[in-house]
């Protein structure tokens, strides 16, 4: 079965499960989501993926605006994998139910735990723990591919009912601050303005002004700005300069770029 998988990353989690996927099913074609809306070309494949990661245990505004711009595809089988730092909330159901909107069917859903990105509640975590989730997410990714090669109709994933019903409250309350949220972000005096934290922004949020970026409160809250930083310049707040920067070690700065033309 042909198979398209689409994802969306910050800092490379959703990429390289997109990856390890498509490698697992082998005829698979991976792009990223703001890639295909720039053009938005004909789908042809049987089979549809989602990879992306979970924000504030909801789902991120940029898949939100790919699904709804999706072609009448009613009759393809649609699955997902959301990555997150260990809470998936509700977030597949919350997708299910944009796609039941579209006329869309979420076939199978599943819960992917990566290192975590968010760097205001800290770092990823030691190296053998990341080594550990990796090696955790690439046997549950095996593990569910023989379902997907047939099309099965599988159970969409989701967390303990009192995260469902307190993170999806938060996740309601907080949707429409998260563009301004950027108001956090500083680059310190380790900047170089190189510029990096621009192109690698998915929301072209960020230009540079007198050497230092600005940001321009249509904020996605991906931290890609702040993660690929390569002299560590920008910060969130005040407790992020003690933290440990991460990007996925299979992911490099040329593959988040490209897919930000």
């Amino acid at each position: 079965m042909k198979t398209s998988i689409f994802y969306y990353t910050g800092t490379g989690n959703s990429l390289w499960v997109a990856r390890q996927t498509a490698s697992a099913l082998r005829e698979a074609r991976v792009q990223s989501m703001p890639e295909w809306l720039l053009a938005r070309p004909p789908i042809d494949a049987e089979s549809i993926g989602l990879v992306f990661p979970v924000y504030i245990w909801g789902v991120p505004a940029p898949v939100m605006r790919f699904v709804t711009a999706l072609p009448d595809l009613r009759d393809r089988y649609f699955f997902a994998f959301a990555t997150n730092g260990g809470q998936v909330s509700n977030t597949l159901v919350q997708l299910e139910k944009i796609m039941a909107g579209r006329g869309l069917r979420l076939s199978a859903g599943f819960d992917i735990t990566m290192p975590s990105n968010y760097i205001p509640w800290g770092g990823p975590g030691p190296k053998h723990i990341q080594q550990q989730r990796f090696q955790a997410a690439q046997a549950r990714i095996a593990a569910k591919v023989p379902a997907l090669m047939q099309g099965l109709l599988m159970p969409i994933e989701k967390g303990p009912l009192w995260q469902r019903i307190v993170f999806s409250a938060i996740n309601r309350l907080s949707f429409n601050q998260v563009p301004k949220m950027d108001s956090k972000f500083w680059a310190d005096d380790k900047c170089t303005n190189c510029g990096i934290c621009a192109k690698v922004c998915p929301a072209r949020n960020i230009t540079i002004e007198s050497g230092k970026p600005l940001w321009h409160h249509t904020c996605e809250q991906c931290f890609a700005c702040l993660q690929w930083c390569p002299s560590e310049a920008i910060q969130y707040g005040k407790r992020t300069v003690r933290f440990e920067r991460y990007h996925h070690p299979d992911v490099v700065l040329k593959d988040v770029l490209k897919t930000r033309a």
